[in-house]
């Protein structure tokens, strides 16, 4: 993958309603049930398996802002085999990357079944949720390399 130094289209400028919309689903999802730490970090690690840049600049510096533990941050990447993740954020990290991952094939049963055992049925909407527009956003910046704040 090459790196590239400037933004290709300025999608928000195109595309003004719909990435209102995809806002507005950002802002839903943040406001939901979860923690917002918690969908930073769901966000984050998509992020980094997406390859987004941007995201991954977003994502972390809010993170930080929420006095997230710079080790938590630095393993991110690494969370299963990290003893810095707690039960049902390693429950919400494997759903989000089963989801990410859907080429190699559905999120196993397992993996949602651990989620059950740490989330009701409106949390995993929410996660679900999160994880498909955190994917979205990433195809927006790893396709269209918004400039970076």
């Amino acid at each position: 993958m090459s790196a590239t130094t400037f933004a290709r289209i300025d999608y928000t400028r195109h595309l003004p309603k719909a990435t209102q919309a995809l806002l507005t689903l950002s802002q839903h999802v943040h406001g939901g049930v979860l923690e917002h730490t918690l969908v930073e970090l769901v966000f984050l690690r998509v992020s980094q398996l997406n390859g987004c840049a941007y995201c991954l600049d977003m994502h972390a510096t809010a993170l930080r802002k929420a006095g997230v533990e710079p080790r938590k941050l630095d393993t991110v990447a690494a969370w299963c085999d990290s003893r810095l993740f707690d039960a049902r954020e390693r429950a919400a990290l494997a759903w989000a990357e089963g989801l990410t991952t859907l080429p190699s094939g559905e999120p196993e049963e397992a993996a949602y079944q651990a989620l059950q055992a740490h989330f009701d049925e409106e949390a995993i909407a929410t996660l679900t949720m999160a994880v498909a527009i955190i994917n979205a956003w990433n195809r927006l910046g790893v396709g269209l390399q918004p400039q970076m704040p």
